[in-house]
């Protein structure tokens, strides 16, 4: 089987981790942090108070070969990060070489910004409404309404792969549970809305 990878991004505050992770165990695919890349010595660059796209390029030299020996055997890859530099996910696509796909996480401000505030470590109001605006200026991929729970947006994300390209398996209902979701047509009730991991943001220097 051919690999293939995703790239989920959003803004802060959307639950992209929370549910980037979930995809990736439905998928039995790698999950990869793009901030957890930033984090390495000698990558994260700042002018005027925000992170340089040249800082996302090197990030991407590392997330390759990070990857690599995934895309060998034919294990999807999926990506979780703002992505909000048309030219760091046109990057990342050329130096893969696989099919891919670009999933946006999508909710109104307000909501991004209360679910910031129910963190251990709040971002604020400030930040939260920066990286909106910055991911906001690059359309890509197709959209997500990231509203409602965590196991409804896992899901529609899964149904979205299987639509775009045959390469895209349906999870085993093992992994759906692991993952927090359901078997397909099991929606039922809505579950209680589900508190979104902290992903980390870099639109401005904490």
């Amino acid at each position: 089987m051919t690999s293939y990878v995703v790239l989920v991004r959003g803004p802060l505050g959307v639950g992209k981790t929370t549910v980037a992770r979930a995809v990736a165990t439905a998928l039995g695919a790698q999950y990869v942090s793009i901030d957890r890349l930033l984090d390495e010595p000698g990558v994260e660059e700042w002018k005027d108070g925000r992170i340089t796209p040249e800082s996302f390029l090197r990030v991407n030299r590392r997330a390759v070969g990070e990857v690599a020996a995934s895309v060998e055997r034919g294990r999807p890859v999926v990506f979780d990060g703002n992505f909000y530099y048309r030219r760091q996910i046109a990057d990342l696509v050329r130096r893969l070489r696989v099919p891919h796909r670009v999933v946006t996480l999508t909710a109104p401000l307000p909501l991004c910004i209360a679910r910031d505030a129910r963190r251990a470590r709040s971002y604020g109001a400030g930040a939260t409404t920066d990286v909106y605006a910055l991911v906001a200026k690059v359309r890509a991929g197709r959209y997500v309404d990231a509203t409602g729970s965590v196991p409804e947006t896992v899901e529609r994300v899964l149904r979205l792969l299987r639509r775009m390209g045959p390469e895209t398996p349906t999870p085993s209902r093992a992994r759906l549970r692991r993952a927090g979701g359901s078997p397909p047509g099991a929606m039922g009730r809505r579950p209680p809305p589900a508190r979104a991991r902290r992903p980390r943001t870099r639109s401005r220097r904490p």
